[in-house]
């Protein structure tokens, strides 16, 4: 029934101006508005477009809705850092990262049968609302 479907993703937002600086200046994606830019829709390189969306009673996302495969995983973080994103440090239960925030995904994916580099999540505003996304070396 959908497999000629052209689907998209959404996710919601406290604020679509700070969402916009974040995804915009931030990351360096291509954001446009819609709706007299109360909403906004990132433009992914493959051509792929999301929509964020305020919402009232906004939370934080506990679990992973973007990742963007990077070459080389040490340059993307040193970039990020500059811009002002900050690295979730997991130190206790089961997902530990080092120091810079990396988690070596190596154990895991072995397990699977699988080849990988390490993955690492971050946490982007400075409020404190984790986001839920991860960067991670191009798979090899």
């Amino acid at each position: 029934m959908f497999k000629n479907t052209k689907a998209f993703s959404s996710f919601s937002v406290d604020d679509v101006q700070k969402a916009k600086k974040f995804y915009g200046q931030t990351l360096g994606l291509e954001v446009s508005g819609s709706y007299g830019g109360r909403l906004l829709e990132l433009h992914i390189a493959d051509g792929t477009k999301i929509l964020i969306y305020p919402k009232a009673n906004h939370t934080a996302a506990t679990f992973t809705i973007l990742n963007f495969p990077v070459d080389n995983l040490e340059q993307a973080m040193d970039d990020l850092t500059k811009r002002g994103v900050r690295f979730e440090i997991y130190s206790e239960g089961s997902v530990r990262t080092d120091k810079k925030g990396v988690l070596s995904a190596t154990k895991v994916q072995r397990s699977r049968g699988l080849k990988t580099q390490p993955a690492m999540c971050y946490q982007c505003l400075k409020r404190g609302n984790e986001l839920g996304y991860s960067l991670f070396a191009n798979c090899s």
